[in-house]
This record gives structure tokens, C-alpha cells and sequence, in this order.
């Protein structure tokens, strides 16, 4: 592990470990990505595991430096982006990407 705060978590040589998995998570991403695509598949989750982390850092030290969102601002912002259907139910039921779900159908991933 590095203690460099710019370094990537996709930089550096290669290194091997083991990891353990149950069954049913092995056989859903060996359906996704073949026998061969597993670790460039775990590599990517531990890749998008670690941004996420990151945002939340960010987050928590946002607020905690500046205070909570002014929530009727957070609505005006996800109206701008959603359009005028974002404070309905029907807003609420359409899945927000990295927000649990996708409308696009899973694929084979290219890795």
C-alpha cells in the first residue's frame, strides 16, 4: 500500500491475493464476464468501492465544514436535472444510476 495521496487506486504493478466468495456471487459474475473476466471484474468493483468511499470523505467533511444541504435547494437542483416530474412519485420510481438499479439491461462486460 502507498501513502502517496495522489496515487490511483488502478496505479502500480499488479499483485495477486485470494478472495473468497459464496457460490451464488461467483456463478452470477462468471454469467456476466466468462471464467477469464472475473478479476478485471473485482478489480473494477474494488476500483468503484473506493471512489464511493471517497465521495462519502468529501461528503461528511463538506458538511461538516459548511453544514447540511439546504434541502429546498437539493430540490430545486434534482428538479433541474430531472425535469418537473423529479418531486412525484413517478420521479421516484425511475432508478438513478449507482442508485441500486439501471433501466438498461445487463451485459456482458467487456473486461
Amino acid at each position: 500500500m502507498t501513502d502517496d495521496p495522489e496515487s490511483l487506486p488502478e496505479d502500480g504493478p499488479r499483485s495477486g491475493i485470494s478472495v473468497t466468495l459464496t457460490a451464488g456471487t461467483l456463478n452470477v459474475i462468471r454469467d456476466r464476464v466468462g471464467k477469464r473476466g472475473i478479476s478485471a471484474y473485482l478489480a473494477r468493483a474494488a476500483q468503484r468501492q473506493i471512489e464511493r468511499d471517497n465521495l462519502t470523505d468529501s461528503l461528511l467533511t463538506s458538511t461538516t465544514s459548511n453544514g447540511p444541504a439546504d434541502p429546498e435547494a437539493v430540490a430545486a437542483k434534482r428538479a433541474k436535472l430531472l425535469g418537473p416530474a423529479a418531486g412525484t412519485e413517478a420521479a421516484a420510481s425511475v432508478p438513478v444510476v449507482g442508485g441500486g438499479g439501471s433501466p438498461v439491461a445487463p451485459r456482458r462486460r467487456p473486461w
